[in-house]
């Protein structure tokens, strides 16, 4: 059953899900620009990251109450790390209404956080799932080459005219997820990792009759 909402509404509390693996360069400037960019928290999930990068997420958790960290054995794939994320999230005590799943590179500009998550509720205007595409207007990409453009643009068209999605950016990986969503879909059956997570997702929360939305970022290409 799903979650009221209206809690969440008036006093949300975001829950920011990082996933790393030889992040150490990025790691600290990252989650400070999280922190800075939204009243929200961050759970740093590392995959046992050989550079170092689990300790330092140690270190930022013990400086600041706002971080959290979830160590993992291994890389085991972006879709199961957010996967470990969302369970942790939804059994935490401290009540998260909304799980964003998001890139530790700057890929993803936090400074687009307070957007999407106001974006993310119940009601008209509102919607479940809000994502942050490149391709609605006033998306788009920065210091991508012209195959790489190619290619995503040809998954994102693949995978809607597979699915009948309704998504312009269906392999999007900025997403913010009402918690009523992540408690209803059954987690364990989403078999997909890497960019095939990100449109399953998309497809279940859809097919389960939740409400999409997309709200344009420009998505630039990794400086580090």
């Amino acid at each position: 059953m799903s979650e009221p909402s209206d809690a969440s509404r008036r006093d949300p509390r975001p829950l920011v899900l990082i996933p790393t693996y030889n992040e150490r360069e990025n790691l600290a400037a990252i989650v400070g620009a999280t922190l800075r960019a939204a009243q929200v928290e961050a759970l740093v999930i590392d995959d046992a990251s050989p550079d170092g990068t689990g300790a330092l997420a140690d270190a930022l958790a013990a400086a600041e109450p706002r971080v959290q960290v979830l160590h993992r054995p291994g890389k085991q794939g972006l879709g199961r790390a957010y996967l470990d994320g969302f369970r942790w999230g939804l059994a935490s005590p401290r009540g998260y209404t909304h799980l964003i799943s998001m890139d530790a590179d700057f890929s993803h500009d936090p400074g687009y956080l307070p957007g999407m998550i106001a974006a993310c509720h119940e009601g008209p205007g509102g919607a479940d799932v809000v994502i942050g595409s490149r391709y609605v207007p006033g998306g788009g990409t920065r210091d991508w080459g012209p195959g790489r453009r190619l290619i995503s643009r040809l998954g994102g068209l693949y995978a809607r005219t597979l699915l009948g999605l309704e998504v312009r950016d269906p392999t999007a990986g900025f997403v913010c997820y009402a918690r009523r969503v992540l408690s209803d879909l059954d987690l364990d059956e989403v078999a997909a990792s890497g960019y095939g997570f990100q449109i399953e997702m998309k497809h279940r929360a859809r097919r389960a009759g939740f409400v999409l939305r997309e709200l344009p970022i420009v998505f630039p290409d990794r400086a580090r």
